[in-house]
């Protein structure tokens, strides 16, 4: 048995309970629809395929006219419900199935209705295959189709990203932008129904955009083509000047069906409702909870104000969960219920819990990596688990460098699904990497060309008269050619100058100095001053990308070794495109929990659960942000950016099935952090506020205190504990009876050491403990306390506590023994 610190609840907790979701009935229709029924037969004939809703499902059935509003929990059947309607809709409603419009927003979504509508009992597949269940821009891609246009679709977004860079240099800008970023910023004006005439224009970096975006629109019109956005939009121009058609679409689909409509955006809505608006027989599945793409335009209010839009539309809720424990169910409706702007539900479970979430707090990234893939490894070693049960999800594509670098070191096979660029080559990160290539290789062209934007000098022109100058007379550092750069002011050359040499410099620092050389001699003010990139990135996500670099370079001791191991992550990202199109790969799959969303996993592993990952720094600052900025929305800003950052969480422990685990490193880029807030709310002592923050114990001064205190909380919170949390190491002798005959002074330590093959292993010790006087918080739920000086007996003023505010009073405390003493 691996040893690794799990617990049963988070770092910190004072909660004894844990919480649990109520199991459902097990009544369905068999019980619910007596044979009696009108339409008992329909029902009969789904229990035949194995199919049995439950109440609330049967209601969404039954429902044939007038809006619907179906709020479909994580794991509630929602597509067994839409296809069950569909098929009620034909069998009993007598509905022709060609009124039948079902959309939803992957091709994936919308074929595997289509087979299970047309393999419905008592239908005729000839039928059910007349209904229309398609995308949305599959549906409307057929309706311009049948009216003459016939631009071709610019379907690859490496094809997009290319005409973007094109038109970019042609301006001169391609140092200034990337064109994945502009490529999302169009897009998301776009589906918030916004022009180029009614683009902002306040600023010099928004007029670029407009006319970087003019550019784009005007190169589509001339070579025929139209993107996934045109589709949607020239659909809408469409509808909105040709009544006939309109009138068409109205009188064919009298009845319209939206799956995962939490996703829908403000003209894909305004399509809808444009086709249902003579008989408002629109029903609309989706949860409110997972809404969690708002930067892509998805609105949480379509499904908040659904009954205000639609007067008199019904509303079910799918409340019963068929896919996870109720241990993981109860904590996920723990987690979510602190939203204030949310339609109410709670969570039932149809599984009664074998086991429960788990919760590890490492001491930094690399560390939560290392013991993370020790007990995957250990499960599928043990024959447990197959590498493909486990899923690792996080926040953002930085939070995955370490258990990314892990899994390539560990041999572990892993899927990585991200579709950019890896975190070394993106554009904030390269430059830096450039930088540490060249000072290796000073005739490294490619290395050289990546960095010559932070000079202010074109990358373009300035390589080309790089390569044009040393071609007739080679240099061993061809950099300094550009001294004779046409055009160059007083300040660049110095600029020049100074950057060779500190090129050459950079090869006898370690690689963690190196970077942060790089930093504070000119990166980190260069890209203070590049207003370009804010609109889209949030300083904070920038910064934390280099902080990153700096965390990974640190475990390197030459700059040779760590270039050599990025060129191999470099190589293993590009071989994973090759995995992905495998489903029967057996490898441990890495995503971010948007990536995640819609999909399941027999185990889930959320890494980063801290203060400043989840919930993100970028939400925690949404409040201070300019009120004119271009990205700025209602659900970006404030309670509402944190809102939805908490719906990112709901939506990860939603993805396990039979085991999660929670990770909350202790200290990420050098600085002390927090268990994250949303695992705080649900473990904090009854006579805490819903929001009130979790005691800071100000004694946690060392990765040794804080390892410590967490073991001591644990145990005290937990009782007697399983070998999976205090079994020792290999090589340990220790037992677990053997902790019985410890002296009452001595509580475990979990230690990653270094094995006698080199890799790291969970070791357990003992530290000793000893009676000290301290200034003892006496505030409900605080830990706060300090240690009483020697020979004072802090009876004389009294003191406040520097965590509540609350009066302490001096006693004794349970303290580590200095190292120097034990």
């Amino acid at each position: 048995m691996t040893s690794i610190p799990f617990y049963k609840r988070p770092f910190g907790s004072d909660r004894k309970d844990l919480p649990f979701a109520e199991l459902a009935s097990s009544r369905s229709s068999r019980e619910l629809v007596g044979d009696q029924a009108a339409d008992a037969a329909f029902f009969r004939s789904l229990e035949s395929q194995g199919l049995y809703l439950n109440r609330a499902q049967i209601e969404a059935v039954r429902h044939t006219d007038g809006p619907l509003l179906t709020l479909a929990g994580a794991g509630s059947g929602k597509t067994s419900v839409l296809v069950s309607r569909a098929g009620y809709l034909m069998a009993v409603g007598k509905a022709d199935p060609a009124s039948i419009l079902l959309v939803t927003f992957s091709s994936k979504a919308a074929a595997e209705m289509k087979e299970r509508i047309m393999s419905l009992p008592d239908l005729h597949p000839k039928e059910s295959a007349k209904v229309t269940a398609r995308t949305f821009h599959s549906f409307f891609l057929y309706l311009l189709r049948t009216r003459g246009f016939r631009q071709e679709i610019l379907s690859n977004s490496r094809h997009q990203q290319f005409i973007i860079k094109r038109i970019l240099r042609e301006m001169g800008l391609q140092d200034g932008y990337e064109a994945e970023t502009l490529l999302s910023l169009w897009s998301a004006y776009r589906m918030n129904m916004t022009g180029l005439d009614e683009l902002p224009v306040r600023t010099p970096a928004e007029i670029e955009q407009r006319q970087i975006f003019a550019r784009y629109e005007a190169w589509k019109e001339e070579n025929g083509q139209m993107d996934f956005d045109d589709i949607l939009v020239l659909s809408y121009r469409l509808l909105t000047s040709d009544d006939r058609l309109l009138s068409s679409l109205q009188r064919r689909y009298r009845y319209v069906m939206v799956d995962e409509f939490q996703d829908t955006g403000l003209l894909p809505y305004e399509l809808l409702k444009m086709i249902v608006r003579p008989h408002a027989n629109l029903m609309v599945v989706g949860d409110d909870d997972q809404t969690i793409y708002s930067f892509n335009g998805a609105r949480n209010e379509f499904i908040l104000e659904f009954d205000q839009t639609f007067p008199g539309a019904k509303v079910v809720t799918l409340d019963v969960n068929y896919r996870s424990l109720s241990s993981i169910v109860g904590l996920g409706n723990e987690i979510i219920r602190e939203n204030k702007r949310r339609r109410i539900k709670k969570l039932q479970s149809t599984r009664k819990s074998g086991n429960v979430p788990l919760y590890l707090r490492p001491g930094d990234p690399d560390e939560e990596a290392e013991l993370l893939l020790k007990h995957i490894s250990g499960e599928v070693s043990e024959g447990k688990k197959s590498y493909s049960d486990y899923a690792i999800l996080y926040r953002t594509s930085n939070n995955s460098r370490a258990v990314f670098e892990q899994l390539v070191m560990k041999e572990i096979p892993f899927i990585h699904y991200e579709q950019g660029d890896l975190f070394y080559e993106q554009w904030m990160v390269k430059p830096v990497m450039d930088h540490l290539r060249l000072s290796l290789d000073r005739r490294d062209f490619k290395a050289m060309e990546g960095m010559l934007n932070t000079l202010y000098i074109n990358r373009d022109k300035g390589i080309a008269f790089i390569r044009e100058k040393d071609a007739p007379r080679p240099k061993k550092g061809p950099l300094s050619h550009l001294l004779s750069y046409p055009g160059l002011k007083d300040f660049q050359i110095e600029q020049i100058r100074e950057r060779s040499k500190m090129i050459k410099s950079l090869k006898a620092l370690e690689p963690e100095d190196a970077v942060r050389e790089i930093r504070l001699r000119f990166y980190d003010k260069y890209l203070e001053a590049d207003n370009t990139q804010d609109l889209t990135m949030h300083k904070e996500f920038i910064q934390e990308g280099l902080d990153e670099l700096e965390a990974s370079a640190k475990r390197f001791k030459d700059l040779a070794s760590f270039i050599g191991f990025v060129d191999r992550l470099i190589e293993v990202h590009r071989e994973m495109a090759a995995r992905k199109k495998d489903d029967s790969t057996d490898a441990v799959k890495l995503m971010t929990i948007h990536k995640a969303k819609g999909l399941e996993f027999p185990s889930v592993c959320l890494i980063g659960a801290s203060e400043g990952i989840l919930p993100h720094t970028s939400s925690l600052e949404a409040e201070h942000m300019d009120d004119n900025h271009p990205l700025t929305s209602r659900q970006e800003k404030g309670a509402d950016a944190l809102e939805e950052e908490r719906r990112l969480a709901y939506v990860a422990v939603t993805r396990a099935r039979d085991e999660l685990i929670i990770s909350s490193p202790a200290y990420y880029r050098g600085r002390k952090v927090e268990v994250s807030r949303f695992l705080q709310s649900v473990f904090q002592s009854s006579s805490q506020g819903p929001n009130e923050k979790k005691h800071k114990d100000g004694t946690l001064d060392s990765r040794k205190d804080w390892r410590r205190t967490n073991r001591e909380s644990s145990a005290r919170s937990t009782g007697s504990r399983s070998s999976t949390g205090t079994a020792a190491g290999p090589g340990s002798s220790r037992r677990s009876g053997d902790r019985s005959a410890r002296s009452a002074n001595e509580r475990l330590r979990v230690t990653v050491q270094s094995g006698p093959s080199g890799n790291k292993e969970a070791q357990v010790s003992a530290v000793r403990t000893e009676s000290v006087r301290a200034w003892l918080c006496t505030g409900t739920g605080c830990k706060g306390w300090q240690r009483l000086e020697s020979g004072k007996s802090g009876t004389k003023n009294g003191k406040k506590c520097p965590l509540c505010g609350s009066p302490m009073k001096t006693g004794m405390k349970e303290a580590a023994v200095p190292a120097g003493r034990r």
